[in-house]
């Protein structure tokens, strides 16, 4: 619990390294002498408590794994997804759909299939700029966002807030 917050921005820095080794405790941690001594960085996921660090340590290495060149296979898959520290990052991603087309009546918004690449981009961006101050309004502070974002984010959490009141 007295490690840096795990983030997206620390899994970035860690995938850079050389080499990394993860100590987990088990039940009551390590010893003192070796957190004092060997660790450079100790690190939490979460403010929460665990029976040992296993599942930790396989957190921090499939966050760190997935952003080595290579491991995806399509090097823009860790660009376009929640929390990238790419430049129009800092958001939540956008709404997936998958097939069928239709789902208990709902269908795909019409702009995803309409073939026109820079109407799908724009309505991404609309559409995680919506679900980050829905579910995750925190972000919205730290993301990079156009001044006209900006305001739009204001008006989404405006409208939000003044429904809560009520």
């Amino acid at each position: 619990p007295d490690g840096i917050r795990y983030d997206q921005h620390e899994a970035n820095r860690l995938s850079t390294l050389d080499n990394l080794i993860i100590l987990c405790g088990h039940y009551k941690g390590i010893d003192y002498r070796i957190r004092e001594h060997l660790v450079t960085r100790e690190i939490s996921i979460g403010d929460y408590v665990l029976t040992g660090g296993e599942l930790p340590a396989m957190v921090v290495a499939d966050a760190v794994v997935r952003l080595i060149p290579g491991a995806l296979g399509d090097e823009m898959s860790n660009v376009d997804e929640s929390f990238s520290t790419a430049e129009d990052g800092g958001l939540l991603e956008y709404a997936q759909y998958t097939r069928p087309a239709e789902f208990n009546g709902e269908g795909v918004p019409p702009v995803l299939v309409s073939g026109d690449h820079a109407k799908v981009d724009a309505w991404r961006r609309k559409n995680a700029i919506e679900r980050t101050c829905r579910w995750r309004p925190d972000l919205i502070e730290t993301a990079r966002l156009t001044p006209e974002e900006r305001a739009y984010a204001q008006e989404i959490l405006d409208a939000s807030y003044s429904q809560s009141e009520e």
